[in-house]
């Protein structure tokens, strides 16, 4: 937390927090591992949450562990609580997706003194508000704002990248859908709201189709992206803090793949702590790896750079007479002295 405080020149206003599962693949539960919603895929192994929190450019603040059934909207307020007490850090703007958004949330965020930015679900809105949404001709880059509350907004931005790629994904969960269709595989249980589920229907008694006006009608809500805030900022602002939060995804991407946190063999929960602490101490020496590489205007990738120490080697020998102990680096190559250097002048 001092050296993020350092980097971010001793200021934090703006916080991002999301959750992720870690399984085991170890069948048994405990009072930690326990099965519920996983965002792996492996609802049948035990899990655990990680809540973490980072400030702007993904620099790490904290994080928490909590139990695999835990409901994701029930850990905000007691992490955010926990890290001020911690840390000191007084009430921040605080950035997460939409799936902290609840009503709840919504509230113990404000009853605690809290603003936020929260990605919105444009589509569960009150009828009232689609209607005012889907009024607007939306144009590449065009935001609108619609009060919601006294003291909250919804903001709501059109992008035509977005739209783009809105598109293609109902296309390809259609066309999954019609290949299962007519397949036979798709039973009532399959009629539900989940994906792409939701363009199913019932005909008949046992015939299920593809509910096409449903599937068309869905277009008017391409490239429409949703924020809910309480602050003061403007549009632009929200937009753009919110923006960063595509950092504490990365977190989470690089601590699965190039850390390699997942899977997890420990079963004592001791041992499980450890595992996740020795997992964030090498995210936070990665982002400064990427700080230092960015700010000396390295050409090397991160993922470079961990390849190049695989073989750079330095050798300690004690001379015959003198009884001295030495050094000595291995001859590196040209990318390998450049790390070196790199490493040698900011760490």
């Amino acid at each position: 937390f001092a050296h993020t405080m350092k980097v971010l020149d001793g200021e934090i206003s703006v916080v991002f927090y999301d959750m992720t599962t870690l399984y085991f693949e170890a069948s048994d539960e405990d009072d930690l591992r326990k099965t519920g919603f996983s965002k792996d895929g492996k609802h049948q192994n035990p899990q655990i949450f990680i809540g973490l929190l980072v400030g702007l450019g993904g620099y790490a603040i904290g994080y928490d562990i909590f139990e695999g059934n835990s409901y994701e909207g029930h850990t905000l307020i007691p992490f955010l609580e926990k890290m001020e007490q911690k840390f000191k850090l007084g009430k921040q703007v605080v950035i997460a997706d939409s799936g902290l958004l609840s009503n709840e949330n919504i509230a113990a965020l404000e009853a605690n003194g809290y603003e936020y930015i929260l990605g919105a679900r444009l589509k569960n809105e009150p009828g009232r508000i689609k209607t005012e949404i889907l009024r607007h001709t939306f144009s590449d880059g065009d935001t609108i704002n619609i009060a919601k509350t006294e003291n909250t907004r919804l903001i709501v931005n059109h992008s035509k990248a977005r739209a783009l790629k809105d598109e293609y994904n109902r296309k390809r969960g259609l066309t999954r859908l019609e290949k299962q269709v007519r397949a036979g595989k798709l039973t009532k249980s399959n009629i539900n709201n989940r994906g792409y589920n939701k363009y199913l229907k019932l005909t008949g008694e046992i015939s299920i189709q593809i509910d096409y006006e449903k599937y068309n009608q869905d277009n008017v809500w391409d490239g429409l992206k949703g924020y809910i805030t309480n602050t003061r900022l403007s549009d632009v602002e929200v937009l753009d803090n919110y923006k960063n939060l595509w950092h504490i995804e990365k977190a989470f991407r690089m601590s699965k793949t190039d850390l390699r946190i997942r899977p997890i063999y420990h079963r004592l929960r001791h041992r499980i702590e450890a595992h996740i602490c020795i997992a964030f101490t090498a995210y936070c020496i990665y982002k400064e790896l990427e700080r230092a590489l960015y700010q000396e205007k390295s050409t090397l990738s991160l993922k470079k750079a961990a390849e190049l120490t695989h073989n750079m080697y330095q050798i300690t020998y004690t001379l015959p007479d003198s009884r001295q102990t030495k050094t000595r680096l291995l001859k590196m190559d040209e990318n390998q002295q450049e790390l070196f250097n790199i490493i040698s002048k900011n760490f």
